[in-house]
């Protein structure tokens, strides 16, 4: 569709946002909950990669096979409760300030900034998100690095906060957390808006011309090609983020000090490269599926997902 001139402005109005908001949570919290095992096995590998330094499919069979097949689950809770609120703010975010910012820079300099655009509404949303995302995530951290912590998120994030405070506790790995999916999320919207913009262009059609089943299909294509480039340039500070939620990792000290200390002790090579390949497989088909039930979603309600268009080409 086309950047929205007033009058058609009251089509992007606030009901517009809680659809785009609801439909990120939804697809934010069901595809983090069913990779769940997926990120059990990733973050064993990143947290102790002397024992699960044989590849995804063999961590999938040693966790198997030391803790049941149960332990593959271990943190559904709160990976799908916090994405499900992250999805929210963070998609939410995105359409809002993507539309805002849009609407005042006029059709021309919108679509002449659109890459702009969406780093800017993407990091913005992104920081907002992490806020209420990172005690979930912490306490996700927690109980797959030591199973028998807690049996529950509301005990779990109970212990949490009662031995080492809010901040010790459930935002040591803020800053970490930021430097992955800031970065993360810029490319992810970016890229996934470059590619969907080809996908078209290859086609010879628009979001317009297109039925609901093509655009979700263009949706999970570009998708996988966001999440894949995603995860590349995030992975070293996911990697941090697993291992300072360790208890004990990187000393004593600041939570800089322990992320140095974990970084030197870990190596750059290690940083950006253990469990990459597993990242790569849980990202790409992800964020495939998040921009697919997002899409998706967003049409069950009656919301259509709003799209730069070249204002040079648009029919009057």
């Amino acid at each position: 569709m086309r950047i929205p001139s007033a009058a058609e402005s009251n089509k992007y109005n606030l009901m517009y946002y809680i659809k785009g908001a609801l439909s990120g949570g939804i697809c934010c919290g069901i595809t983090h909950g069913a990779l769940t095992p997926v990120d059990v096995v990733k973050t064993r590998m990143q947290l102790d990669p002397a024992k699960y330094n044989k590849g995804m499919i063999a961590g999938f069979k040693q966790v198997i096979e030391g803790e049941g097949a149960g332990a593959l689950l271990t943190g559904f809770g709160p990976t799908a409760t916090g994405y499900f609120i992250q999805g929210w703010f963070k998609f939410g975010g995105v359409e809002l300030f993507k539309i805002k910012t849009a609407e005042a820079l006029g059709p021309e300099r919108a679509w002449a900034q659109r890459s702009g655009i969406y780093l800017g509404a993407s990091a913005l949303a992104e920081f907002i998100a992490d806020i209420f995302l990172c005690p979930l995530e912490a306490t996700r951290i927690r109980l797959v690095s030591n199973p028998s912590y807690a049996p529950s998120m509301a005990s779990a994030m109970m212990k949490m906060g009662k031995e080492e405070g809010i901040l010790g506790g459930f935002y040591a790995g803020f800053g970490p957390i930021l430097f992955k999916q800031v970065p993360y999320t810029m490319a992810k919207f970016a890229v996934q808006g470059a590619a969907a913009e080809k996908i078209y262009a290859a086609m010879g059609s628009s979001p317009e011309q297109m039925s609901k089943a093509g655009n979700v299909s263009v949706s999970l294509g570009s998708g996988v090609i966001a999440g894949v480039a995603a995860a590349i340039i995030s992975h070293p500070a996911d990697t941090l983020l697993s291992k300072i939620n360790k208890a004990g990792a990187g000393g004593s000290g600041g939570t800089m000090t322990r992320l140095v200390n974990i970084a030197k002790e870990t190596g750059i090579v290690k940083l950006c490269t253990q469990g990459l390949g597993a990242r790569c497989v849980m990202i790409g088909t992800l964020t495939a599926g998040q921009f697919g039930i997002f899409d998706y979603v967003m049409g069950l309600l009656g919301a259509s997902k709003f799209h730069f268009h070249d204002p040079s080409k648009e029919h009057h």
